[in-house]
């Protein structure tokens, strides 16, 4: 039986980062793999509908007539569109299948990753068997990482069957646009869907929403936005739905809910999405064997990435933590760091970004007004519109706005950024709040022009008193706020 010193199980962005940090450190690393190698991070995930998001995007804007051409004759094709999905996912697949056959054989001063395909159960404290397409393995190691990542929540009233009511896990690899989709579930998932479908013009979409508005997670603001650019792309909205019944009758998908007024409704799809948020993938890992606990919610018990068992730390989707990419791979990282003792800094929350493709595109960092407000912290908001930026002005795309908040004392709490090229906003400020910054420090930064970014450092100037444009001046396109 072979023996490791690290057994990370799992491969996609977890998985990966902590394998390679490993590799870093001179140990040997057992990568289990149970497919397809990348996760959700590549395939029917992060980097899939990202890329539809893109397309639809660029289709969208193609057909338009109003910014002096007209592409309204434009036709998209449903299955070119999804070969250039499916390029752009093998070409990332691609490049971890060469990293991975340079790492599988010792180096100097590095260490060596055994990739395995196949799904690991533990049988013992230090021991997985490793069901492979050959039969099963045995292997044992000093330590282990989990990152086997999430899997769709579905309701246990509604029946998936991969065909006509489907997950995100089968949605991308539709045969044909349909005619008519609903969505169940408009949180992130189900705005991203919502949009990319819509852009390209061939499919009624109608979004299911149990709260009172989209996105109830961010500001009431940002919500507004994006539900007013749903109206206008011929998204619709059944706010306060309770589905009561979801029920395939012959090609079609019939939903029956009640409305905000509490009356029966009754309506038929050619495709039903459910997108009713993610749950950790830990199946029958046998997590008992190993002494991990997992908490109410069905994920593992963690304290920062460490778990109830002291040879076994946790990364990405399978800990409490938010589900993204970008955390998943910090997460493993520290893991890794911790377990062969380098005392990593610990992972500050409150600095992680993250970016909603919808319409318009929404990117956030830290704290917003509503969380603010729960916690009970002051703070000093700006809001400044993109219609006073030049770069917006020259993408003809004025729609949307920047929120930066602050406490009172100029320390930097959150950003939402609404409108084209949000997420290139964040980063900078994100970095500062991980560092405890302070407006002054956004000052400070000389910012390109145009650029979307300079709404940023105007909102900064705003709430310091020595902005350009002054509230007095323009009525409704620049303000602060106080809570």
């Amino acid at each position: 039986m072979d023996r490791y010193d690290l057994c990370v199980v799992g491969a996609g962005p977890a998985g990966i980062a902590g394998a390679f940090r490993a590799v870093d450190l001179g140990k040997r690393v057992a990568l289990i793999d149970g497919g397809p190698l990348g996760g959700a991070g590549i395939f029917d995930g992060a980097l899939s509908s990202k890329t539809l998001w893109h397309l639809s995007a660029d289709y969208s804007r193609a057909c338009r007539s109003d910014r002096g051409y007209d592409g309204s004759a434009l036709v998209a094709s449903w299955p070119a569109v999804r070969a250039q999905v499916d390029a752009a996912c093998r070409e990332a697949q691609a490049l971890i299948v060469r990293q991975l056959a340079a790492f599988a054989r010792p180096g100097v001063g590095r260490g060596t990753i055994d990739h395995i395909l196949g799904r690991g159960t533990f049988v013992g404290l230090e021991t997985l068997e490793v069901a492979t397409v050959d039969g099963s393995r045995r292997l044992e190691a000093d330590r282990f990482l989990l990152a086997v990542g999430s899997r769709p929540r579905v309701p246990p009233t509604i029946a998936v069957d991969g065909v006509r009511v489907m997950t995100s896990d089968q949605i991308e690899h539709l045969p044909a646009l349909p005619g008519r989709l609903a969505i169940i579930g408009a949180g992130v998932v189900g705005c991203e869907y919502a949009t990319v479908f819509a852009h390209f013009k061939q499919t009624a979409v109608e979004l299911f929403d149990r709260q009172p508005r989209i996105l109830p997670f961010e500001d009431e603001d940002v919500a507004a936005v994006v539900a007013s650019r749903f109206a206008e792309i011929g998204v619709h909205v059944h706010r306060k739905a309770r589905i009561e019944r979801v029920v395939v009758i012959g090609d079609e998908v019939e939903i029956g809910w009640l409305d905000e007024a509490g009356a029966v409704q009754h309506r038929r799809y050619d495709r039903v999405l459910v997108a009713t948020g993610r749950a950790p993938s830990l199946g029958q890992l046998g997590l008992d064997l190993a002494g991990v606990s997992i908490d109410a919610n069905g994920g593992v018990t963690v304290e920062r990435t460490r778990t109830t068992a002291p040879h076994v730390w946790a990364a990405g989707d399978v800990t409490p933590d938010l589900m993204l990419a970008n955390l998943a791979e910090l997460e493993a990282r520290h893991a890794v760091e911790d377990m062969y003792g380098r005392d990593p800094s610990p992972i500050v929350h409150e600095a992680q970004s993250a970016i909603y493709f919808l319409s318009p595109e929404v990117a956030a960092v830290g704290l917003d007004e509503q969380m603010a407000r729960a916690k009970g912290i002051p703070y000093r908001a700006a809001i400044v519109s993109n219609a006073l930026n030049r770069r917006n002005l020259a993408m003809r795309a004025p729609v949307g706005f920047v929120k930066l908040l602050a406490r009172p004392d100029g320390h930097l709490l959150g950003l939402r950024v609404v409108g084209p090229q949000a997420g290139t906003c964040i980063q900078g400020v994100a970095l500062l709040i991980g560092q405890g910054g302070t407006l002054a420090a956004v000052d400070r930064c000389v910012h390109p022009h145009p650029a979307v970014t300079e709404g940023v450092l105007e909102a900064a100037r705003l709430l310091l008193g020595t902005s350009l444009y002054k509230p007095d001046a323009m009525d409704g396109l620049c303000r602060i706020v106080s809570g």
